[in-house]
């Protein structure tokens, strides 16, 4: 379930049919700011991502952090990627049309910063994603013990 607020915040987003440096730093600093993050949130913003063409390089990387200490660090296991949640990652991630750029950058973030992470989300984020890190050894990516 998500908030008032939220609900308010994707409306207008909707109506307008973007997302600027604005509506993120409103999203930061007045609508989520003393949210417990769920998974409905996150799914709520992943869509928006999807729905909405025009956002700001802001909310990318906003909508990244989030997802992926959400996913990571405030989920249990912590540091973790099972298979359940893999499973939901990548049914969020490629709904609709498949993933947006954004979501492929938040598949490739989680692997990289998971401990361990299930091998469905990290075939996900090799298949669908180009980003890799100059200098980064392919096995800290893939690490999966």
């Amino acid at each position: 379930m998500i908030g008032h607020e939220l609900r308010e915040f994707v409306d207008r987003v909707m109506e307008k049919h973007a997302i600027d440096d604005q509506d993120t730093k409103m999203l930061q600093r007045e609508i989520l700011v003393d949210s417990v993050m769920t998974r409905d949130v996150i799914d709520v913003l992943i869509a928006l991502d999807r729905a909405v063409v025009a956002t700001s390089a802001s909310f990318a990387n906003y909508l990244i952090t989030l997802v992926v200490d959400f996913a990571v660090w405030e989920s249990r296991p912590t540091g973790v990627i099972d298979r359940e949640k893999a499973h939901w990652l990548v049914t969020t991630l490629s709904a609709g049309d498949g993933p947006t750029e954004t979501a492929r950058r938040i598949a490739f973030e989680i692997v990289r910063e998971a401990d361990r992470c299930d091998e469905m989300l990290i075939a996900f984020a090799m298949r669908k994603s180009t980003f890799m890190v100059p200098g980064q050894r392919l096995e800290r990516v893939l690490r999966t013990n």
